[in-house]
C-alpha cells in the first residue's frame, strides 16, 4: 500500500533485512538505466505523469490540517476556538514523506512515492522493449495511480495489444481470513481512506486521457476474482495487498502466468511482515531462487528467468 502503516520505521528495517537507505538500494538497481532506452519525448511524458500522480509537481499548493496534539493549552481547546471562528491551522505537504511514500496524500492518485513509481516505469518499459509477452496488472490499486502509469507506458511505447488489469475489492482491505493466521489482529477493513470505489478509479484514468478498453477492472476480493480472471500471460505483476492472505491469493493465481523475462513487484515486503512472510513462503514452496532486488524501504522486485 505504500505507507508506514502500524509499524514503526525501526521495526520495518529490523524485520525486513532491507537497506533502509533508498539511494543505496537504487545505486545497485540493474534496471537503473531502463528509461534511457526511451525516446526523449516518451521519457519526459512518463516523468511528468509520475510527478502529477504523486502530486509532487503541485506540493506547494497542498495543505494538510496541522497536528494539534501537543499544542499549548490542549487540542480540544484549540479546536473549539478554531470552530468558533471557522478557521483551520494547516501545514504544507512534506516533500520527503511524499517522495518516500510515507504519507496518505489527500488528492494524489498514488501513495507509493517516487522510487517505487520509478520502478514500475522501469519494469514496464523493460518488459515492453524486451518483447516479454503478456499483460500488466496490479492487485490492490487504491486510487489507481500505478495502473494509470502502466497504461501510460503502453501509450508511450505505442503498444496496442496489451491490457492493464486493475484488481481491487474497491471496498478497502478485507477482514483477515481465518485460513491465514499471519493476519490475526490486522483488521484494517474499517479504514475509510482505503475505500476507493471503482467509479472513482475510472475517473482518475479519464483525467489523464487513459481510460479505454485496454483498461479492465477486476472488482472483488482476490480469492474470488483472480483464479478465473481471463488473463493468459503477464509481463508485469505488481502486488499491493498488504496482508498475507491477499498477497498469497494473488501469487497463487497469477505468478504462474508471469512470462519468462517478466517482473514480479511487491509493494509491502519491507513494511508489512505478513506480506513478506507470504512472499517467502510462496517462493520456497515453488523453488523460486532468483534474487530479490530492493526498491526502497519497503518495495522489492524480481525477474523471472528467460
Amino acid at each position: 500500500m505504500g505507507r508506514s502503516g502500524p509499524l514503526g520505521e525501526g521495526t520495518v528495517a529490523a524485520m525486513s533485512g532491507l537497506d533502509p537507505n533508498p539511494s543505496a538500494a537504487a545505486s545497485d538497481d540493474p534496471l537503473l538505466g531502463a528509461l534511457d532506452r526511451l525516446e526523449p519525448a516518451a521519457r519526459a511524458y512518463l516523468d511528468l505523469l509520475q510527478r502529477c500522480l504523486t502530486r509532487e509537481a503541485f506540493l506547494d499548493q497542498e495543505w494538510w490540517d496541522a497536528d494539534l496534539s501537543e499544542w499549548p493549552g490542549g487540542r480540544d481547546q484549540v479546536l473549539a476556538v478554531l470552530r468558533d471562528r471557522d478557521w483551520r491551522i494547516v501545514r504544507r505537504g512534506d516533500p520527503e514523506a511524499r517522495a518516500e511514500g510515507r504519507d496518505w496524500p489527500p488528492g494524489a492518485e498514488t501513495m507509493i512515492g517516487t522510487a517505487r513509481l520509478d520502478n514500475v516505469a522501469r519494469c514496464c518499459v523493460t518488459a515492453l522493449l524486451d518483447d516479454v509477452p503478456g499483460d500488466l496488472i496490479e492487485t490492490g490499486v487504491w486510487r489507481g495511480g500505478t495502473t494509470i502509469l502502466m497504461r501510460a507506458a503502453l501509450q508511450a511505447l505505442g503498444d496496442t495489444d496489451r491490457t492493464v488489469w486493475v484488481a481491487d475489492s474497491f471496498e478497502g482491505l478485507p477482514v483477515p481470513d481465518a485460513r491465514y493466521p499471519a493476519d490475526d489482529g490486522l483488521d484494517w477493513s474499517h479504514v475509510q481512506v482505503l475505500k476507493v470505489d471503482a467509479e472513482a478509479v475510472r475517473t482518475n484514468f479519464a483525467r489523464y486521457g487513459l481510460l479505454d478498453d485496454r483498461v479492465q477492472l477486476l472488482e472483488g476480493w482476490f480469492a474470488d476474482t483472480l483464479p478465473d480472471a481471463p488473463i493468459e500471460s503477464l509481463a508485469v505483476l505488481r502486488l499491493d495487498g498488504d496482508l498475507y492472505g491477499s498477497t498469497m491469493d494473488a501469487l497463487v493465481a497469477l505468478e504462474p502466468k508471469v512470462s519468462p523475462g517478466g517482473f514480479v513487484i511487491v509493494d509491502d515486503y519491507g513494511g508489512w511482515e505478513p506480506c513478506r512472510a507470504a512472499v517467502q513462503d510462496y517462493r520456497a514452496a515453488h523453488g523460486i531462487e532468483v534474487p530479490i532486488h530492493t526498491v526502497d524501504w519497503t518495495g522489492v522486485w524480481w525477474r523471472k528467468p528467460f
